[in-house]
């Protein structure tokens, strides 16, 4: 017998506003709503859309020489993370894959971490047993909410002044409707826009007023998807996962130069060896010139007829208006402007390697 799904603090609202449930991750979650992915999507590139991310792990991290501690099992420079801001990074194995993606912020008396709800189960244990002396908490009586667009520092900054002050990657606690939130420049669009956790039992008021903007409309699953396969975001499970490599999926900007340099994480020998020599493989963007959309799992060849990869996240771009992919080829076929050829459905159908993202990010920096 398994586990009935879960239910985030907005689950009843998502109903309301006729949101198609779905078992994503062991959350009940909304894939869309009556506008349909379309809709959300051109609303959130256009205007603003918001997103029920309540699914995701909130951990707060408590102790003395956090920073430290976590630089021995992310590659990425925590020392150096002044108080109020944010920064991505993964954790990584001994052989240099990645297990999961993740925010960690920098509170001040504390660090505030969102991993992904379908990694929260390996991440948390993960970490309270490798930060030596810091208490690892998970957070389970609050929501957090995305609001993401052009128009989300106005839906977000009627209710939260102090929201339009932030730049990207910025994070403050702030007062929204007498509640008080933490509030996160940042998110997965490629949009500009917030991350709010607010307490449970004050999330569906707080999200309400946000939907009462005549700029902001609910947004789902599907249109998360499509807007950050646009965007070059990486999803965990598809495009990443325990066998890639920071190196192979070109995040090694989320690694700062000291880090890369130094090491001292987990799998840093291999990571560094592919700094130095490059990988044999990498993510890039792939743009079918038809019209048929290429989907995880399907075979990139070259033009002489050589398997060099698979595709893995693709679909309708509603901004691109056509199919685009990402996925891993050899590195020696990696470059843009080269053809190659997809088997998609038995036939060979002609794309071209593009460079990342389709859609320009239009982050508040």
């Amino acid at each position: 017998m398994t586990d009935a799904p879960k239910r985030t603090p907005l689950y009843d609202l998502h109903v309301e506003l006729g949101g198609k449930m779905v078992d994503f991750a062991g959350w009940e979650m909304p894939v869309q709503y009556p506008m349909g992915i379309m809709g959300e999507h051109k609303q959130c590139r256009e205007k603003a859309g918001l997103f029920d991310v309540s699914h995701m792990g909130q951990v707060i991290l408590k102790g003395a020489d956090i920073a430290t501690q976590l630089e021995k099992i992310a590659p990425s420079a925590f020392t150096t993370l002044k108080e109020g801001k944010a920064r991505y990074t993964f954790f990584t194995n001994e052989q240099g894959g990645i297990m999961d993606d993740l925010i960690v912020s920098n509170a001040g008396d504390h660090f505030f971490v969102v991993v992904n709800a379908s990694m929260r189960h390996q991440d948390i244990p993960h970490m309270a047993k490798h930060l030596d002396g810091i208490e690892v908490t998970e957070i389970f009586d609050r929501a957090l909410v995305a609001v993401q667009g052009p128009a989300a520092e106005n839906v977000v900054g009627g209710l939260c002044p102090a929201a339009r002050e932030m730049k990207f990657m910025e994070t403050i606690v702030a007062d929204i409707m007498g509640v008080e939130c933490r509030l996160s420049r940042l998110g997965y669009t490629g949009e500009d826009g917030y991350e709010i956790s607010i307490p449970e039992d004050k999330a569906i008021e707080i999200t309400r007023a946000f939907l009462a903007h005549e700029d902001c409309e609910p947004a789902g699953l599907g249109a998360r998807d499509s807007l950050r396969l646009e965007a070059g975001l990486c999803l965990y499970g598809n495009d990443i996962d325990t066998d890639t490599t920071p190196v192979e999926a070109s995040l090694t900007w989320a690694m700062q130069k000291r880090r890369r340099e130094e090491g001292g994480f987990p799998g840093a020998a291999r990571i560094q060896k592919q700094l130095t020599e490059g990988a044999a493989r990498k993510l890039v963007g792939i743009k079918p010139t038809g019209r048929a959309p290429a989907r995880q799992g399907v075979e990139v060849r070259s033009t002489e007829g050589e398997t060099i990869g698979s595709i893995t996240s693709g679909g309708f771009g509603p901004t691109v208006g056509g199919p685009v992919a990402m996925g891993y080829v050899s590195a020696s076929h990696a470059t843009p402007g080269e053809t190659v050829n997809l088997i998609i459905r038995g036939k060979s159908q002609p794309a071209e390697v593009v460079t990342l993202p389709f859609v320009t990010q239009n982050y508040k920096r």
